[in-house]
């Protein structure tokens, strides 16, 4: 008679898990690991003014242009980030990403918050991450300037230092920006101190009746900024991503910024 210890099917199984496909038997194949993640970063940021009319269309039930209607801003930075093991610091190639965001500024019942309509990314963990979030991340080809200490390969953070940013989406530019660095302010960047409203949703492909649109924010702890510079900024979009991004040039630009900002996103919670 055969031995029945190692039946396959003795013990039921859970089958493959994870936080984020793809699941696996040990659930560490996951794309994603559990939050939270950790981010450190460089960030070029231009304010500008959009239409208001326009950047009401871009907002979903709940929010409103609150009482600045038309703030928006350009957003360049380079991340560095980690899960709570630290583990993905070992592999520069996969724990550093660069990003292009545009922000509206916007209220949730009377709270400023800000609204990201469009989102570019150069890294798939980060792509996907942002869809988890309600974020609208894309691929392209963000660039920026580094600081430099010594020499004259870069600009120096000091008065006179010269920073540049530029977005590329299908081998075309789409977006270019350069700030001149006038000195520090103790005033930080308006749109990025507030929380970001997204709109959590997923196509319903099984016809479930799921994937309704839900109005979502992360919850952010530990957040930093280094000393922040500020200077004349340029803008400019080119018209190479449709007639939707179009309506999001600026109608004029305002001050520019250079600083370091950190923070660690916990999760997500319903607006």
């Amino acid at each position: 008679m055969l031995s029945t210890s190692h039946d396959r099917n003795a013990v039921p199984s859970t089958g493959p898990f994870g936080y984020s496909l793809p699941l696996s038997p040990s659930g560490q194949a996951s794309m994603l690991t559990p939050p939270p993640w950790h981010f450190s970063g460089e960030v070029i940021m231009v304010e500008y003014r959009v239409d208001p009319a326009a950047a009401a269309r871009f907002l979903p039930p709940g929010l409103t242009l609150g009482a600045d209607p038309g703030a928006a801003a350009a957003v360049f930075a380079e991340w560095q980030w980690c899960s709570a093991s630290g583990e993905e610091l070992a592999e520069p190639a996969s724990n550093q990403f660069a990003e292009f965001l545009v922000l509206i500024g916007c209220e949730r019942e009377g709270v400023p918050v800000a609204r990201c309509p469009y989102a570019w990314v150069d890294q798939v963990v980060p792509l996907v991450r942002g869809w988890v979030q309600g974020m609208p991340k894309q691929f392209g080809v963000v660039h920026q300037s580094r600081a430099t200490a010594v020499g004259r390969g870069g600009p120096r953070l000091a008065p006179g230092g010269r920073f540049h940013g530029s977005l590329s989406v299908n081998g075309r530019r789409a977006v270019e920006a350069a700030v001149t660095l006038n000195g520090r302010t103790d005033a930080k960047p308006f749109l990025h101190t507030v929380p970001l409203a997204h709109t959590l949703v997923f196509p319903d492909w099984a016809s479930t009746g799921a994937g309704r649109p839900t109005l979502v924010a992360s919850e952010v702890t530990d957040v930093e900024f280094s000393d922040v510079w500020k200077g004349e900024a340029e803008l400019r979009f080119l018209d190479v991503l449709g007639e939707d991004f179009a309506e999001l040039f600026p109608v004029e630009t305002g001050d520019g910024y250079v600083f370091s900002y950190s923070e660690t996103l916990c999760g997500g919670r319903i607006l």
